[in-house]
């Protein structure tokens, strides 16, 4: 299974001069509790905002750049052998960005893990748009912003519809 997890404002934005565009630590434990102990699945670009490999995950990430090396990490020039490595690791995996890799991604993805996040925001940087005709959202929490979240959002949960 290829899950697809993103955290996108209504205008489907995703970030801006490779940074997240809000502060939502729920998210991130969110996040953290999908993906842990399976493969991970991301861009160069991505990687470079994050910093670091994330812990208690394999980390692949997918890279254009000749001799480009990073401790803690597996780099691969396409997607598809990141996606074949992936799989080879375990039945479950999780593509969790930039907006390349989603749009590359999204077609082949079985879930969508999506923060919704509350608002329009100002961004370079987009997920696809999920089409209700292939998507059918199967879940949905909500969460008011709070001293630690700067905005309201909701986990939801979205299945590629069979036909």
């Amino acid at each position: 299974m290829i899950t697809i997890v993103a955290a996108i404002g209504h205008n489907n934005a995703l970030g801006k001069d490779n940074q997240l565009l809000w502060r939502l630590p729920k998210d991130l434990k969110h996040f953290k509790t999908v993906t842990e102990n399976h493969p991970v699945i991301m861009g160069r670009k991505t990687y470079e905002s994050i910093g670091k490999a994330l812990p208690n995950r394999t980390n692949i990430v997918v890279s254009r750049k000749q001799n480009w090396f990073q401790e803690g990490i597996l780099i691969v020039s396409t997607l598809k052998e990141a996606l074949k490595f992936a799989k080879k690791i375990h039945e479950n995996v999780f593509v969790i960005g930039g907006g390349e890799i989603y749009k590359q991604t999204i077609d082949a993805a079985d879930r969508l893990e999506i923060t919704q996040v509350e608002g329009n925001f100002e961004a370079d940087t987009f997920f696809p748009k999920i089409d209700p005709k292939i998507w059918q959202k199967t879940f949905e929490e909500c969460h008011q912003k709070d001293d630690k979240n700067d905005y309201d959002f909701c986990f939801q949960t979205f299945e590629k519809i069979i036909n």
